[in-house]
């Protein structure tokens, strides 16, 4: 079977070319990592998140005890209970893939070990910028650990 040619007048344009962002819903952007946005922001705009699940690609790692939707800010932060010692982590917007509101479920492009392995997050400097870039530095540097074929 030929593959279709995402230029041309007639089909559906190439998800990873369509305005250089994923043309599917919380798809991965094709060009350069934004970790303080959303990807899919219509999905979670005005959406109230608490208390969702959050699902890694290999495993649940938690609940969300709160989210932001700052423009060009956005967070959540995880509460994962017995998994890392009741320990809280902030995943950027940038991480989370897709969300299923009927399943009231996030689910992130991150594996578990990733996640445990990022920047400590401490309530009182989760706002600071130095606390951001390290942070937004970490999961960039990460999608060059996501495995092969997987859309960035």
């Amino acid at each position: 079977m030929d593959r279709l040619d995402p230029h041309a007048a007639t089909g559906t344009p190439d998800p990873m070319r369509h305005g250089d962002q994923g043309a599917i819903a919380g798809g991965a952007p094709a060009g350069a990592f934004d970790p303080w946005s959303y990807r899919d922001r219509p999905s979670v705009a005005d959406a109230d998140l608490v208390g969702y699940h959050v699902e890694a690609t290999d495993g649940g790692i938690g609940k969300i005890d709160s989210a932001s939707h700052e423009v060009g800010g956005s967070y959540l932060v995880v509460d994962t209970g017995p998994w890392i010692f009741g320990r809280k982590v902030m995943l950027p917007a940038g991480t989370v893939n897709h969300v299923d509101h009927d399943a009231r479920t996030v689910y992130v492009d991150r594996e578990r070990d990733q996640i445990k392995a990022a920047p400590e997050y401490d309530e009182d400097s989760h706002s600071d910028p130095a606390f951001r870039d390290r942070l937004g530095g970490y999961y960039d540097e990460s999608y060059g650990n996501l495995p092969p074929g997987t859309a960035r």
